[in-house]
């Protein structure tokens, strides 16, 4: 089918490329944006929306969507804005002065997403993995993924899985910030991560690697942070 006239709505962004073309900041950390939504109702979330809100609601614009919610897969600032190396980045606070939804998160990580962004708790609705949010008539789930940060998550949608910064296609998450944790993410990528098959597609946080994005199957195969077999061989390698 040509994916024009599917029903799911799905566009991957890159900052500093398809919007924030004008931020260093946006060119310099690479995160991607992704728009998941119903074509039929016009109704998308935005995943991450950081650096320019402003390009984000006029790309949906264009595309004949509306922005009816935010997906957030941590609380780091470049994906949902708040301050970073002393850079103040635009982010969910600044969407919220345009339209009024709900940002989704999991619950381990409300806490410090108001706190990095200044929204208020009212505006974060908490979730647990295994929800379901419901875009239009499209179904995502999100699945906890806690190691980058305690409530990092992922989103299954449609054999699509887009990671955040739980796994990349080349590494994964970064365990030494404040809130990371190496063994619940060697539980998160090779056990709550399982259940995606490998013919789903990895939609990562940043472009970290050549290619945008890759099959599960090929991730598993080629990316080392899969040689571990245990625990123990998984903190001996990235727990240093």
């Amino acid at each position: 089918m040509n994916p024009d006239t599917e029903r799911l709505y799905f566009k991957q962004l890159l900052s500093g490329r398809d919007f924030g073309n004008t931020d260093n900041l946006a060119k310099q950390m690479v995160n991607f944006v992704y728009l998941i939504g119903d074509r039929e109702t016009g109704e998308s979330v935005i995943v991450d929306p950081a650096y320019d809100i402003d390009a984000l609601l006029e790309i949906l614009e264009e595309d004949g969507m509306q922005c009816s919610g935010v997906l957030a897969t941590h609380y780091h600032p470049d994906h949902v804005g708040g301050s970073m190396m002393g850079y103040d980045i635009i982010g969910v606070k600044e969407l919220l002065e345009h339209v009024s939804v709900p940002i989704h998160a999991q619950k381990e990580e409300a806490e410090f997403i108001t706190k990095v962004t200044g929204i208020e708790s009212k505006d974060v609705m908490e979730h647990s993995s295994g929800d379901i949010v419901t875009v239009g008539e499209i179904k995502i789930e999100l699945i906890h993924t806690p190691g980058h940060t305690p409530g990092s998550q992922c989103f299954l949608v449609e054999n699509r899985l887009v990671a955040g910064d739980t796994l990349f296609l080349e590494g994964c998450g970064r365990t030494d910030l404040p809130g990371g944790d190496p063994a619940a993410l060697y539980d998160s990528l090779h056990n709550r991560l399982s259940k995606v098959p490998d013919e789903a597609t990895l939609f990562p946080g940043h472009l970290y690697s050549p290619e945008p994005m890759a099959l599960m199957g090929q991730t598993r195969q080629q990316n080392y942070v899969f040689l571990p077999r245990s625990e123990e061989q998984w903190l001996t390698m990235f727990a240093g």
